[in-house]
């Protein structure tokens, strides 16, 4: 006789949801120990890392715009940008015609904290991913329907 379940799978590992965050909560994990020598949480890394990827190619950097671009909701994105702002590592400044914007801008200081930590990130991210082998760009396709689709 098979025991009533409240669960729709039989064992853990057919769970996805269960899964990404196992998998979620190593790579986090790591990534912290990777950025600690930087001084920088995660958060802090990914907008200053999105703020010099996007100041590549585009002009003005909003907070809005960063918000959208990292999918950290505004009010975290505008809390994590202050206190760069106090450890020296960007410049927030008004918008020239939007006077309800603020632009962004990383320091000298920042980019050259940005650049180092980038050079750890990617290596740690190397790493971590390779027992995905060929199946790399697989997952990230899978991960971008992801996105797409939310």
């Amino acid at each position: 006789m098979k025991k009533e379940s409240a669960f729709s799978v039989d064992t853990p590992e057919e769970s996805s949801g269960f899964l990404l965050w196992q998998v979620t909560s190593l790579w986090q994990r790591e990534i912290r120990n990777a950025l600690v020598v930087f001084d920088l949480t995660h958060s802090q890394f990914v907008l200053m890392a999105s703020m010099l990827w996007l100041s590549q190619t585009d002009g003005e950097i909003t907070q809005v715009v960063l918000s959208n671009h990292t999918k950290i909701d505004p009010m975290t994105t505008s809390t994590v940008l202050r206190t760069l702002q106090k450890k020296g590592l960007l410049e927030r400044h008004e918008h020239a015609t939007d006077t309800r914007a603020k632009t962004v801008t990383l320091t000298p200081k920042g980019k050259e904290v940005t650049k180092l930590a980038i050079v750890a990130v990617e290596k740690f991210d190397k790493a971590f991913f390779t027992a995905l082998g060929a199946g790399t760009s697989d997952f990230n396709k899978m991960c971008l329907l992801l996105l797409e689709k939310h």
